[in-house]
C-alpha cells in the first residue's frame, strides 16, 4: 500500500475554480468507482489545498491519471498555484475514524 499526500497554495483568484476541477475528479471517481484506492483532498481558509491518496496497488499505480477530469484537473494547475504541487510519501502515525483500518 502507498500513501502520498499533495500540497500547494493555489492563488486567491483561482481557489474556487481549483475546487470545482477537484469536485468534478470526485464526481467521476464516485462514478467509476476504482477498487484499492481511497483519495481524499482538503481546501484550508488559506487556499492551501492537500490531497491524501492511498493505494492498494503493489506498483504504487493510481486510477487517476486514466480520469478526464484529472486531466482537465491537472490541465493549468502550474498557473492556478502560488506555491506549485509538492508530492511526499506519508506514513500515518495515528487514525481515528477518518481511514479504514488494514
Amino acid at each position: 500500500m502507498r500513501r502520498t499526500v499533495i500540497r500547494y497554495k493555489t492563488k486567491p483568484e483561482m481557489s474556487d475554480r481549483n475546487a470545482e476541477l477537484v469536485a468534478t475528479v470526485f464526481a467521476e471517481l464516485k462514478a467509476a468507482q476504482p477498487e484499492g484506492f481511497r483519495y481524499m483532498s482538503l481546501r484550508l481558509e488559506d487556499d492551501t489545498f492537500i490531497h491524501f491518496v492511498e493505494t492498494a496497488a503493489d506498483d504504487g499505480s493510481s486510477p487517476l491519471p486514466k480520469l478526464a477530469a484529472f486531466a482537465a484537473f491537472q490541465n493549468g494547475i502550474r498557473e492556478r498555484c502560488a506555491e506549485p504541487p509538492l508530492p511526499k510519501g506519508a506514513t500515518i502515525v495515528g487514525n481515528y475514524r477518518m481511514l479504514a483500518e488494514d
